[in-house]
């Protein structure tokens, strides 16, 4: 199996019975976190440059060659294009080389089927499933190999964006993701000091809204440091930060 759809190359070989024989990752969270976000095309070349290593890799570590690999699996889709095409270009000419099936795999539906990997504790059909994943946040009934219905979804910004933005808000390193580093920060924090409100509360469905919660937080700060006589959210302390 192999991955690229967007800031991180990786590849696997996976036993039939959902056993990981052997994996391995190349990460890029140094790459952008100068950036405050993922830059396609630093993304795309950094694919190019450690593609090769990171199967080789996998391969070694499962003790095993492409030749007696059954099918090579690979993200079609979705994600950032320029990345996807790193790990598409490659498993087809592994898969031509070495006269192997080309199985092109969905993102989202892997991440979902990836709850029924191990056979021991497989997820039986149907079943719900919560996806966080880049844009695409969204509560799915899954009825089957290839059959889901959505139940609710994501508004306006995704869950992503919204931490990643209030991360560099508060001037926090989000090279690892803005959700981790908030999350670190938050347990220094008080959860009741400055209260928000609630999105969608009164609505009858199960969507999700980011874009007001970010508004929230953001106008939340801005009076805060008003409050503390501070020109900027950045000169905030960092236990106002935390309880933010």
């Amino acid at each position: 199996g192999i991955e690229s759809s967007c800031d991180d190359t990786g590849a696997a070989v996976v036993r039939s019975d959902g056993v990981i024989l052997g994996e391995s990752l190349a990460s890029q969270a140094e790459i952008h976190e100068e950036w405050g976000g993922i830059v396609p095309g630093l993304a795309k070349s950094a694919h190019e440059e450690n593609i090769d290593r990171v199967i080789e890799d996998a391969l070694q570590k499962a003790q095993t060659t492409l030749e007696d690999i059954d099918a090579i699996g690979v993200t079609v889709g979705p994600g950032l294009e320029l990345c996807l095409r790193v790990g598409s270009e490659k498993a087809c000419q592994l898969a031509t080389e070495y006269s192997k099936p080309f199985v092109g795999v969905h993102h989202l539906e892997a991440h979902i089927l990836m709850a029924r990997l191990d056979d021991e504790k497989a997820l039986q059909f149907p079943f719900m499933a919560l996806l966080v994943s880049g844009g695409h946040c969204q509560l799915l009934k899954c009825l089957g190999i290839g059959r889901y219905t959505v139940i609710g979804g994501t508004l306006d910004d995704s869950l992503g964006e919204c931490y990643d933005k209030t991360a560099r808000l508060l001037g926090l390193p989000i090279g690892g993701g803005g959700g981790p580093a908030l999350e670190a920060l938050a347990r220094e924090g008080n959860a009741t000091a400055i209260p928000l409100t609630i999105p969608l509360q009164k609505r009858q469905d199960c969507d999700f809204s980011y874009a007001g919660l970010k508004t929230n937080i953001r106008r939340a700060a801005e009076k805060l440091a008003v409050e503390r006589g501070v020109e900027t959210v950045l000169e905030l302390s960092r236990e106002d930060k935390a309880d933010l």
